[in-house]
């Protein structure tokens, strides 16, 4: 049995490279060879804490049935090596990157349409099915999705973040014409920013403790940035929007203290909009809900169309994301200048891409 490279989960602050075996390509499934593949706060969280959303030992995902240790990585790209049987939508050669939204595609969610929120979902890298920090992974042919020419390999393993802050704004309540404040500078945070830039959005107002945050957050178009630890917020965007206050807000921060400022500073009928993983309860100060009659709704992850739509931003130049790559490291030092970069440079840092045309300095298990 062949072998390749893999950047495996085993358990809490426990990442290792390591062979396994290369898998083989099912009918209606694609083999790809992933090029780059971004680490998510998600990947980071597990990390530090998990395994939360990686299935342990006895109690294997629903739908995958594996549980870990499983290969990393959710946010990639790569070059189709195969197809299997009935894939006709690319072939061998092609630049792609996956969706990789686990879903059971029958569950009443699911029947809606709705695969992000299916009762069992899961995601590739995460549940299961080996994910993209490796020399090999396979994908369901659902969830491969050509590039265009223009859209580089480094730009596509950024599409499912970007897709996260695409589907917040487009199925949110934001119009042409409204202000909208973006609470948290970090990828998911700059992503929104992104996609509101590429609906056209005239005022965003961004609210991010750190400067470098900051600064990242106007490169990619925020037309006003706001230090909450030094101005108050709710003055602010009321002072930015001539009084009224912003029509939607975006949570990519989830921490208590910016909702109950996004909540006043959002006008009445406004909506704030939650995009945070939460690691624990979040309280509201409902009379803020009630007499404003203000909405809080939650977004997951991202729809079906939701890759295609940010691939065309990108292709037709409303969206142009190269920036958020601040770093590239190789298969074999994830942990090392990975996930440590995040933890001690995060206000640094927005996405770092392990490059698998990287040498690592000795192949897993020799």
């Amino acid at each position: 049995m062949s072998t390749m490279n893999a950047v495996r989960f085993h358990g809490q602050k426990d990442i290792r490279f390591e062979k396994v075996p290369v898998p083989e390509t099912k009918p209606g499934w694609v083999k790809i060879a992933p090029k780059f593949c971004g680490i998510c706060g998600t990947d980071l969280h597990e990390f530090l804490g998990g395994a939360n959303l990686i299935p342990t030992p006895g109690h294997p995902h629903g739908i995958t049935g594996e549980t870990l240790p499983l290969t990393l990585g959710h946010e990639f790209s790569g070059v189709v090596e195969e197809v299997g049987e009935g894939v006709t939508h690319v072939k061998k050669g092609d630049k792609v990157c996956v969706q990789p939204i686990i879903y059971e595609g029958e569950c009443r969610a699911c029947r809606r349409g709705l695969v992000n929120c299916c009762d069992k979902n899961g995601f590739i890298g995460l549940s299961g099915w080996g994910g993209g920090m490796a020399d090999f992974t396979t994908a369901p042919a659902s969830a491969v999705k050509p590039l265009p020419d223009n859209v580089s390999l480094e730009v596509g393993a950024l599409i499912e973040p970007l897709a996260v802050g695409w589907h917040a704004v487009s199925i949110s309540p934001y119009k042409e014409g409204d202000a909208c404040l973006v609470l948290g500078g970090g990828p998911i945070g700059l992503s929104v920013i992104q996609a509101l830039v590429g609906k056209g959005c005239k005022n965003i107002i961004v609210s991010e403790v750190s400067k470098r945050r900051r600064e990242f957050a106007k490169q990619f178009g925020a037309h006003n940035v706001v230090d909450p630890t030094a101005t108050d917020v709710v003055e602010e965007v009321e002072r930015l929007t001539n009084g009224e206050g912003a029509d939607v807000g975006f949570d990519a921060a989830g921490v208590q203290v910016a909702v109950d400022s996004a909540l006043k500073a959002i006008k009445a009928r406004g909506t704030l909009v939650n995009i945070a993983v939460w690691e624990k309860r979040a309280t509201l100060s409902m009379n803020d809900v009630v007499f404003r009659e203000r909405a809080y709704m939650g977004i997951a992850t991202y729809a079906l169309g939701d890759f295609e739509a940010v691939l065309e931003a990108i292709s037709s130049g409303r969206m142009t994301p190269e920036g958020m790559i601040t770093k590239k490291i190789a298969m074999d030092k994830v942990s090392e200048d990975g996930f440590k970069a995040l933890i001690e440079d995060k206000d640094n840092q927005v996405k770092i891409l392990v490059d698998l045309s990287l040498k690592p300095e000795s192949d897993a298990g020799s």
